[in-house]
């Protein structure tokens, strides 16, 4: 066996130069787990170590249609053999499912958006006059599978929805449950991202939506152009343009009565690491509405930033990687 050190499972080699460097700065020892592909030897003892599961609901987007499934086999495998394990087989399950995301949110009594799961696309647009009400008011579409802000799609009417679920242009989602929910109006034109790493609060980023795009990803690497409901949408970038799409909302702190909310919430689902998104409204309401537990961050707010997002993780990963040495000495 080698040496005890985190190894990290993943299947994007773009997001993983900044925690690369962040575990080189804390002096952790760190190996990637590329699951595009490869084999596990089921009769073998997995190696010593932390395993860092941060394997995104996207991931298909990127031609790895299977890396979702590979990791729920490498992480049943790590889990029987005892292995610790941030980011388990349950956090990978809510990763890939905004429905489980959201019942456990609406559950712990967090404000989220009304929303229907359709099945299928047969009854979608049924199933939007009924969510309507036959009336034409605002809604939006999203992918139960999401991330990348994939599928979701704003319509001011139902024949709007109507020609587009029979157009080219639908997408698909790739687990075939697509999400109708309440139009929010937020108070202001920006959602809020809570960074939390070992259920500690890390700090609270501003993101800018007054361009109406969906595309809310802070890794440089997301920084694409966005078709939102026919148009296209230039993303702002984070180089010194006209608009800082990201930014340290300094007034959200660890005292903060949503983000104590949010922590306590995060420990009763034993998830570590993950960012979650909310939304202040215009009628007064605090709607939380997604939970990234594959969390991204952006260098311009890390560089202003009250602490680092990538060097938290390190340190936070290091320190369970030397309780492991720890208890490995005493066994010894």
């Amino acid at each position: 066996m080698s040496t005890p050190r985190v190894y990290v499972i993943h299947e994007n080699p773009e997001w993983f130069p900044p925690l690369a460097a962040a575990f080189e700065a804390e002096g952790v020892p760190v190996q990637e787990i590329l699951l595009t592909e490869g084999q596990i030897d089921l009769a073998a003892e997995p190696e010593p170590g932390v395993y860092w599961s941060r394997m995104s609901a996207s991931s298909h987007t990127r031609g790895h249609e299977h890396s979702k499934e590979y990791t729920r086999a490498v992480l049943g495998w790590l889990e029987r053999a005892g292995r610790q394990v941030v980011g388990g087989s349950h956090v990978l399950e809510l990763e890939v499912s905004k429905v489980a995301q959201h019942g456990l949110l609406r559950a712990a009594g967090f404000d989220v958006p009304r929303t229907t799961a359709v099945f299928g696309t047969t009854t979608l647009k049924q199933s939007a006059a009924t969510f309507t009400g036959g009336q034409d008011v605002p809604f939006i579409t999203k992918h139960n599978q999401g991330g990348k802000g994939l599928g979701v799609r704003r319509f001011d009417s139902l024949a709007e929805f109507d020609a587009y679920v029979d157009s080219p242009e639908f997408e698909a989602p790739v687990d075939g449950i697509t999400l109708l929910q309440e139009y929010l109006v937020a108070r202001e034109p920006f959602i809020t991202r809570a960074e939390f790493v070992g259920g500690e609060f890390v700090y609270a980023v501003r993101v800018d939506t007054s361009a109406g795009s969906f595309e809310l990803c802070p890794a440089d690497a997301c920084e694409v152009p966005q078709i939102i409901a026919g148009a296209v949408c230039d993303v702002p970038g984070t180089d010194g343009g006209a608009t800082e799409t990201f930014s340290v909302r300094a007034e959200v702190t660890a005292d903060h009565q949503l983000v104590r909310q949010l922590r306590g919430f995060l420990a009763d689902q034993r998830i570590r690491i993950a960012g979650v998104e909310f939304m202040e409204t215009t009628d007064g309401r605090t709607v939380v509405y997604d939970i990234n537990t594959n969390t991204n961050y952006n260098p311009a707010v890390e560089a202003v930033a009250p602490a680092s997002g990538p060097r938290s993780i390190a340190r936070f990963l290091g320190g369970l990687l030397d309780a492991e040495y720890a208890a490995a000495a005493a066994h010894a």
